[in-house]
């Protein structure tokens, strides 16, 4: 294999392509999840000090600064956060919080839009780097919904459609569930907010994760898999034809999570062979195939409260991201609780470990000392209607 360095691609004049610079941090696309770099130097990752200059800065920011940490961090970056929790839990804690002037997200931008939507004005929230996203989000762009929004209207079947969207997507995509009258959804509360959208109309449109979909509706509801089409936003029409979309009552984004996504049957007959006894617990944006064979089924907090009223010397096997399965390991070790990661191959989630220590301190450091960096900032009319489907959900019984 002949290595090509940076000097032989100027001498042939190769051009980086947009998407080559946009994971090396060297550009942004507008549509995407993903940033850019931060405007200033981070500190070395070998600094000594780093803890000391954490503790440091946010002691000098005393209560101007409010730091959130989702359950998926770091344990170098959660043991800054004042609270800990997932996505909506912690921009419902922000909001909370309104003698913070700043709020530092440490998480995924599609969680800190959220946290800007429901704080006030004067409140600026912060992403420690801009390239912490979201795969998931990123399967929905704005233009793709809309566009397949038309593909229903000319089937005949916009009117009958609500859509649900899942927490996990951009400020965009809530907005135009905002616009359409439908509702944001978290995964421990999917199973109403479908059950609240069918009183509405007589068919989903599920965004933009197609196993949270899919599970809800089939093993919550009472649906079937007959029920639910796929639509493919890179194929003509979804890939549906007009008596699919017409016959259908779940409408399911070809979104997934990429980490939740490489759980596998054979992961859970794996771990059932290596530990008798077992219990299989994973997070519902896992496959439909993976769920079925699990024990048990639910969101990130759903997880943490299962293991926490755990017998003593019961054994889990957890299906979701990794830095939370080895906290809860670590915290439940005393309590004589094996917890094991489902899979045998490690998988971070890579955009949210993107936040790390170098970049907690480069953001705190910088806020110290009167410079606001990396603001997330929802423009008012995406707000307006964001916040509307946030505030369905708010209202579900």
């Amino acid at each position: 294999m002949r290595v090509v360095t940076t000097a032989q691609t100027q001498e042939l004049d190769v051009q980086p392509t947009p998407l080559a610079l946009l994971l090396l941090g060297r550009e942004a696309d507008p549509r995407s999840e993903r940033g850019v770099e931060c405007p200033g130097d981070l500190p070395s990752p070998s600094d000594p000090d780093l803890v000391e200059r954490a503790r440091a800065a946010k002691e000098k920011l005393g209560d101007k600064v409010f730091v959130l940490g989702h359950h998926y961090q770091r344990d170098e970056v959660i043991q800054f956060a004042d609270v800990t929790g997932d996505s909506f839990k912690l921009a419902r804690d922000a909001a909370a919080r309104p003698e913070a002037e700043y709020i530092v997200f440490c998480g995924v931008h599609f969680m800190a839009e959220s946290a800007d939507i429901l704080t006030g004005d004067d409140q600026k929230v912060v992403l420690p780097d801009l390239a912490a996203g979201c795969s998931m989000a990123d399967m929905a762009t704005a233009e793709q919904v809309a566009e397949c929004w038309d593909v229903l209207t000319e089937a005949g079947v916009a009117e009958q459609v609500v859509p649900v969207s899942y927490m996990n997507s951009s400020a965009d995509i809530k907005a135009f569930t905002g616009k359409h009258g439908g509702t944001i959804c978290t995964s421990s509360n999917a199973q109403r907010a479908l059950e609240w959208a069918f009183e509405q109309g007589e068919k989903v449109l599920f965004l933009p994760d197609q196993h949270l979909g899919r599970n809800t509706a089939v093993r919550d509801i009472g649906m079937t898999l007959e029920d639910c089409v796929l639509y493919n936003p890179h194929k003509p029409n979804g890939g549906l034809t007009v008596e699919q979309l017409r016959d259908a009552k779940m409408i399911l984004w070809r979104g997934h999570c990429s980490v939740h996504g490489r759980f596998s049957v054979d992961s859970v007959n794996d771990v059932r062979a290596r530990i008798p006894g077992v219990n299989v617990l994973v997070h519902p944006e896992c496959k439909h195939e993976v769920v079925e064979a699990a024990d048990y089924v639910g969101s990130t907090e759903y997880i943490i409260k299962a293991l926490e009223a755990a017998p003593a010397g019961s054994k889990w096997a957890i299906g979701t991201e990794l830095n939370l399965v080895r906290r809860l390991a670590n915290r439940f070790a005393s309590e004589d609780k094996e917890v094991v990661f489902l899979d045998k191959t490690v998988c971070f989630c890579s955009t949210m470990n993107r936040i790390d220590l170098p970049h907690l301190v480069w953001t705190l450091e910088s806020l110290a000392e009167g410079n606001l960096v990396n603001r997330i900032e929802v423009d008012r009319e995406t707000e307006q209607f964001a916040k509307l489907a946030l505030e369905r959900m708010l209202a579900l019984p």
